[in-house]
């Protein structure tokens, strides 16, 4: 019992860490919410794309003019992760700001790479997933456009007991995928 208590606080703090890394306080009047989809089935948003859906709106800070950027292409469905996620945003929660789709990328690589034009023009942004993967998507940005990466501010993807049972799962194949997007981003410092 007790090994499973301290696998659910390391998860909670894993998340919570990675929550705060690659951010710092850029202001200004616009924000650009980013939203990392995941694969997707059907042609409603699955269980892990409705959360960071609703994850990315009570990211969207009131007092701002806010463009909600939904990233994913058509990786496991017919149609993209980013279509899917828009109608859940609009239809089923309400959202009535920008919404702007990135629906060509297959991976978080691409998933940046093809944000950076729908994002260029705002003061701050927030890129909201789980919370390793949103770090991974920081170093990302801060490696394929440094000018932006200084603009990246905290997400609200972290909240201590949501999904409590599945963040030690989501740290431990997070860390991994941190390591691999760490060597990636070396090994494009480097050139050919």
């Amino acid at each position: 019992m007790g090994g499973i208590v301290l696998a659910l606080l390391w998860g909670e703090y894993e998340s919570w860490r990675s929550s705060w890394r690659g951010v710092g306080g850029a202001g200004g009047p616009t924000e650009a919410v980013v939203v990392l989809g995941c694969r997707n089935r059907g042609g409603r948003a699955n269980a892990l794309n409705r959360w960071r859906v609703r994850a990315g709106l009570r990211s969207c800070d009131p007092h701002a003019e806010t463009r909600l950027v939904l990233c994913g292409g058509a990786v496991a469905g017919a149609e993209s992760e980013a279509a899917v996620m828009a109608r859940y945003a609009v239809e089923e929660r309400g959202f009535a700001g920008p919404v702007v789709l990135e629906d060509a990328s297959r991976t978080t690589w691409e998933n940046v790479a093809n944000a950076i034009p729908l994002i260029r023009s705002a003061d701050r942004i927030k890129i909201v997933s789980d919370p390793l993967h949103a770090e991974k998507a920081r170093i990302y940005l801060i490696h394929q456009d440094p000018l932006l990466g200084g603009r990246l501010v905290r997400g609200a993807d972290y909240r201590f007991g949501e999904w409590m049972p599945l963040k030690a799962v989501f740290a431990a194949y997070g860390r991994l995928k941190l390591l691999a997007a760490v060597r990636r981003v070396v090994r494009a410092a480097r050139g050919p």
